[in-house]
Order: structure tokens, then sequence, then C-alpha cells
């Protein structure tokens, strides 16, 4: 009896034990909702604990999973375990993949929660080693530039939805109102930096070595005017004047645009984002979130605010509605073509009044494929003492061109009645000023990206980046919601 021991036996049994409980694992969303269902150890770690507060209400049930009974050469990582890891890798604000490797082997009880595929041991108390547990760095940075950005898309409809539903059960009323706008990304190459002595930094034809993804773009243009203490001395070789000489901040990157909602006294969220190259003007974003916001809401939003980047006539003309006369876009004149606010007049027809207050006929229309970022129906209108015949009457301001040969001043506008609510729109009323001041919140959203490392990512691939935007503004979308169920339940 004493050379029989029973103590292996007994080891034998608590293994198996172990390896059944560390086994049957299911999604966050369902631990969130059962959380009698998580091991002791797992219940009795105060991170993994509050990772499950802070994740577990996305809905991870639903978000489209990889192929995994496929033999990838390792352990397979689910999508779930992934995209959850790299939300804490934002949270914790860790500067790598591996700083974020480190982070869940000091935490076990996070590898079992996420869903990492286990290797289990007995020399371990939680029954797996958390080491061999976790794949490599490398192979967590390949899963972020391989994954298709639908799938982490899923993450931000799902917070999203998330939001959406607590202020309807809270009963806050969230406005129809939306705020778009882009915030630049500083590819992570030598170009970008002006301490690295590159030759012809800004030449777009050269592709940096560091991104093969990045492009050059602008961000933003001012005019150069000479200091007045001395006299300017006159150019004999360039005679462009100096005050019309535009400096513009050339960056090689991307651009990530976002449409944010904002709900009186509880903050703002992210209702749709998507992310380019640099090379892509702010106009192209507008349609492509346009339908990302309406697929979310399932209408087109009431009112938009936008800064003059958006001062585009298809603008005005998508928030505007016939059975809603009250619906518009509240973006500031640009005074492109040298139009002031003003500048132009309509009579009740629809037909634009020259400047002797006579309404001008329209000659012609024809499609423009090439002035604009979409085709569109263009009008040439004429001078009604000339069109649609000629008259004996006098231009009543004497315009200079009112003569037999120059046949009387014209105009050439698309024939959209967004272009004609872009010189209508009363920007001196209180509702357009209360609109306008909520683009502020996409202010206030770009400052929490830039704080969660949005603006100079170390990534080298353009999918990745994509990626990595996606997982930010969804974090900024659950920790609004983290803090409405605070307000709500402030012992929790």
């Amino acid at each position: 009896m004493i050379g029989n021991s029973i103590v292996t036996p007994i080891q034998a049994l608590w293994s198996r034990f172990q390896v059944s409980v560390i086994e049957k694992r299911t999604n966050l969303h369902t631990y969130w909702l059962h959380r009698e269902d998580l091991p002791d150890f797992v219940r009795e770690s105060p991170t993994a604990m509050r990772f499950l507060d802070l994740l577990g209400p996305l809905g991870w049930a639903q978000l489209p999973e990889r192929n995994l009974v496929r033999n990838w050469g390792q352990p397979t990582i689910s999508n779930t375990a992934f995209l959850a890891a790299c939300l804490i890798k934002l949270e914790e604000g860790r500067d790598s993949m591996g700083d974020l490797l480190l982070y869940l082997q000091e935490h076990p009880a996070l590898i079992w929660l996420l869903g990492f595929p286990l290797t289990h041991t007995s020399q371990h108390p939680y029954g797996f080693d958390p080491h061999t547990s976790l794949p490599t760095e490398r192979h967590m940075a390949r899963m972020l530039r391989h994954m298709p950005n639908f799938t982490v898309q899923h993450l931000l409809n799902s917070s999203v939805q998330l939001l959406l539903e607590e202020f309807a059960r809270q009963a806050i009323p969230v406005e129809l109102c939306v705020s778009l706008d882009t915030k630049h990304i500083l590819a992570w190459v030598k170009e970008n930096n002006p301490k690295a002595y590159v030759e012809d930094r800004f030449n777009k034809t050269q592709q940096p070595k560091g991104d093969p993804d990045c492009k050059l773009g602008c961000k933003r243009k001012h005019n150069k005017r000479p200091a007045h203490t001395e006299p300017p001395a006159t150019p004999t070789t360039n005679p462009v004047p100096a005050d019309t000489l535009q400096v513009g901040e050339f960056y090689w990157g991307y651009g990530s645009g976002i449409v944010v909602v904002k709900v009186q006294n509880k903050g703002e969220f992210v209702l749709a984002e998507m992310t380019q190259s640099f090379d892509h003007s702010d106009l192209s974003y507008f349609f492509p979130l346009m339908a990302k916001t309406e697929q979310i809401l399932g209408c087109k939003p009431r009112f938009g605010t936008f800064d003059a980047a958006f001062d585009a006539w298809y603008v005005y003309e998508y928030f505007h509605r016939e059975e809603d006369p009250q619906a518009f876009a509240a973006v500031p004149f640009s005074e492109k073509g040298g139009y002031k606010s003003k500048g132009r007049k309509f009579d009740p027809q629809g037909l634009p009044i020259c400047a002797a207050g006579l309404s001008m006929p329209l000659l012609f229309t024809f499609t423009d494929r090439t002035s604009c970022l979409i085709k569109h129906e263009r009008g040439k209108y004429g001078c009604p003492l000339f069109f649609p015949q000629a008259t004996r009457q006098t231009c009543p301001v004497h315009h200079k061109h009112a003569t037999k040969k120059k046949m009387g001043c014209t105009a050439m506008m698309p024939t959209s009645i967004g272009a004609r609510l872009r010189y209508t729109l009363d920007r001196d009323s209180q509702l357009y000023k209360s609109l306008y001041r909520q683009r502020t919140a996409v202010e206030r959203i770009n400052s929490q990206a830039f704080h969660l490392g949005i603006e100079r990512p170390h990534l080298r691939n353009g999918d990745a980046i994509a990626n990595l935007n996606t997982l930010i503004y969804t974090l900024i979308n659950l920790r609004l919601f983290h803090r409405l169920r605070q307000q709500l339940n402030p012992s929790k």
C-alpha cells in the first residue's frame, strides 16, 4: 500500500479537470452577461473584470470569424482574441505588439478570457502556459496587416448600435445632426522627418521605401506675404507677386474621415469612418461616409455641419428635402470663383439675377464630367436684353458687357437646387449658428484619437493603419458607453 501512492492519480485527475475547465470557453459578450460561468481565477482578477466591463458589451458573437479549423502552421488565433487584444493595447497605451504580449503574460486571466488557444500544462496554477499560449509579435503584426477592414468595421458598427440602444433606454434624445471632418496621419517614413536629409522629399513620383501605400498630400495652404519693414526689391527673374505665392504643409501619409454625432450634455461618438491615402481630397469622403451613415441610421440625417472644405453644391443638395424645408447643411461660404456669400440672387423660378436686377434665361445645358467629383448637369444663363432675342432696351446699370459684340453678361452654374442653396442659405440665422457650433464635436473626437496615437502610427502598411483607426474610434465609443452606464449607476 505504501508503494502505490494515490498522489499521482489525484494529480492526473486534477490536470484533466483543469483542462476541461480552460477548454470550455465562449465569447466575451456571453461572459459579460453571465459572469457566474467564469472560472474563479478570472473573476478574482481585477484587470480581467475591468476589460470584461469595457469590451463585453460589443457583439462578439456576430463578428466575422476566420477558419479556425484550418492548419496555419501554428495554433489559429481567432479574430475575437486578436481584436480584443488590440483594444487592450490601445486602452493601456502599449507602444508595440511586444509590449502587449508582455502585458498579457503578466495577466494570464486575460489570455483565458480573450480566447487565445491554450497550451495545457500542470506546471502552472491555471493549467496553461501563458508564454506559449500567445502568438509571436510578428504573427500579431501580420494579422493586423492582412485582416479585412470590414471585419474591424463590425466592431465599430456594434459600438454605434450599443450607444443608440443605451440612449433610447435612458430616454436621451439624439439629434440627427452629423459632423464630418478629416484627420491627417503621418506615415512612418524618413521623408516626414525634417531632421533627415532627403533629396527632393516632396516629389510624388518618388515613393518612400518605408511605406509602399502612403501618398503625398497637402494639409493646408496659406499665402506668403513679404515683410513690410523694408521696401521689397523689384524682382528680375521671377515676376510673380510674393503675396500670391502659396506655401503648403506637405506630408506623406493617410487621411481619416469620420462622421460624428453630438449628444447634448453627454458627449459625442463616431458614427462612421474610413481611411484613404493622403492624396484624396476632403470632399472625396462625403458620399462614402454618408452612405455608411444611412446604412447605420436607416435614413438620411436631417442636418449636417462641415467646414469650408465641403462647400460644394452637392453637399447642400444631399440635405435638401421638399417635405422638410428646415433641413439643411451648415457650411461656411468659401468664396470660390471670386463670388461673395450673397453675390448671386435668384428669382422665384430659380433663375439667377444679373447685376441690373433682371432674370437671366437658361440658354443651354450640358453634362459636366471634369469640374467636379461627380457627373452633373450644368447650365449657361444669358442676358435677357439679348436672349432669347435682342431688344432695343439698354442695360439699367450700363454693364461693360452690355454691347452687341459681347452680347451681355453670362453665368455658368449647376442646374441643381444645391447650387442655389449655396448662395441663398441664411448664415446669419440662429439655427445656422447653433448647428455650426456642433462641428466642434469632430475636433473633440480628433483630440481623443490623437492621444490614442492616430497621428503618428508606427506602422508601414495602409491596411494596418486603416484597421488601427477603426479600433481607435471603436474604443472612443466604448469609453462613452462606459461613462453613460457609470452616470446611471455611480456605484458600479
